[in-house]
């Protein structure tokens, strides 16, 4: 295509570098002749005729799939289709007629034989080089390796993040350390070391039994955390699991469903023996003086001054608000929230589902399993730093000693749940429902 300057130019694409310069010559013989056309270039905006589109027909091969009904066949139920797609212009089509009209033309530049796919167009002024696309000024290159720079990013936030968490520390301990030399707080903390009496009845130590269950709701814990958050964040389950009943969900909510279940079995054992052996006296407040000890507990904890305590014989009052809160009021709350929201709840109770809708289940549900994994991690924090090996024989290894034993026990159930995490996939999770039920992909 050669263009052609001036204003009202039709420009067209011969065949041939002669027919060009022949077209460029002849042309104002040509506006003579037809004086109509030169008026204003009316002509040259006359839309051009489409050239004849060639099709071929072909047989595509379908991707067949699950049936779409039980004991039925692949879906689709054809293997193969036949289908007609267009290839471009026809070669063999006569190319449509134009007319090119010009008040005043140069002679042309040679241009290269147009090829079957080359369509003329007219235009009515010079066409300027397309312009390159821009996106949003923030927006990198295309070639360009964001990894790097988001990467640093976030080395940047978790820096500063860190930073900010060690500076409030510091001014909490300094404000604390300055609650404690106001008058009367003194006083207070003699009176109140953070601990009461026990009971004359309340048992010391703890059994086999208690280290058992206790590792047993730690291990399910992290497990119904991790398949909670999935089936929560999860856009497209990977599986889907059909009870016999014909109860279908993802294979997600099979897992988190049936770890609760085992959670919960393990805490009715837990608070069965608590009641049984007489151990609920460490855990159930029998005075009110465990509130003051608490907040006495609590600010030296603040200090950094570790109240005196020996958990072996008796918990302080923090600790024994805490476990009792943990035990009788949260993993109640999340038992009974997650029930309403899962589908073993009866659909038709019109009046109890008023009464106690999904919504307010799943409104505490959420926030009940946030306060599980900061107790957790408060937990173990404290449990490392004042006193780690006694404390770890306390929990893992039944005795009251300074050993590595409960150390060991307490590596291993570590190693444990989080090899359990990893393995918590479709992969492995799948052939285990299967016993249950029907795994199927869709």
């Amino acid at each position: 295509m050669a263009p052609t300057a001036g204003a009202g130019v039709a420009v067209v694409a011969p065949e041939s570098a002669v027919d060009a310069a022949v077209a460029a010559v002849d042309a104002p013989s040509q506006q003579a002749a037809d004086p109509v056309a030169s008026e204003s270039g009316a002509d040259a905006h006359e839309p051009v005729a489409a050239r004849a589109t060639a099709t071929v027909t072909e047989e595509v091969t379908l991707r067949r799939g699950l049936p779409r009904v039980p004991d039925g066949e692949p879906w689709p139920p054809v293997a193969t289709v036949t289908v007609q797609r267009a290839v471009g212009p026809d070669p063999q089509a006569d190319p449509p007629a134009t007319t090119a009209t010009t008040t005043e033309a140069p002679l042309a530049t040679p241009a290269p034989p147009s090829t079957p796919q080359d369509v003329p167009t007219t235009s009515s002024a010079p066409t300027s080089a397309p312009q390159p696309m821009t996106g949003p000024a923030s927006a990198p290159a295309a070639g360009t390796p964001a990894g790097p720079r988001v990467l640093a990013q976030r080395v940047r936030l978790g820096v500063l993040a860190a930073v900010g968490v060690v500076v409030a520390a510091g001014i909490i301990v300094l404000a604390a350390r300055g609650v404690t030399t106001l008058p009367g707080v003194p006083e207070f903390l003699e009176r109140y070391p953070g601990a009461s009496e026990p009971p004359e009845s309340a048992p010391v130590g703890f059994p086999v039994w208690l280290n058992v269950v206790h590792y047993l709701n730690f291990f399910f814990m992290v497990l119904i955390v991790r398949s909670g958050l999935e089936v929560r964040y999860q856009k497209k389950p990977p599986a889907y699991w059909t009870s016999r009943r014909g109860n279908k969900v993802s294979l997600s909510v099979w897992l988190h469903t049936s770890l609760d279940l085992l959670w919960l079995l393990n805490g009715l054992v837990f608070v069965t023996l608590l009641f049984v052996t007489g151990q609920w006296l460490r855990l159930v407040p029998t005075s009110w003086d465990v509130f003051p000890n608490a907040a006495s507990a609590a600010l030296q904890y603040l200090t950094l001054d570790w109240p005196l305590e020996d958990g072996w014989v008796q918990f302080n009052g923090l600790q024994q608000l805490t476990y009792f809160l943990v035990v009788f009021v949260a993993a109640p709350l999340a038992a009974l929230t997650g029930a309403r929201m899962s589908d073993w709840w009866p659909k038709k109770a019109t009046r109890l589902n008023a009464i106690y809708p999904a919504s307010l289940a799943r409104a505490f549900h959420f926030p009940t399993m946030l306060f599980f994994v900061l107790f957790v991690i408060g937990h173990v924090t404290l449990v490392l730093s004042t006193g780690a090996l006694r404390n770890l024989n306390h929990m893992y290894a039944a005795q009251d000693t300074t050993s590595w034993v409960g150390f060991a026990w307490f590596a291993g159930g570590l190693a444990l749940a989080v090899g359990a995490v990893l393995l918590a996939r479709p992969l492995f999770v799948a052939p285990i429902a299967s016993l249950f039920g029907k795994v199927s992909s869709r």
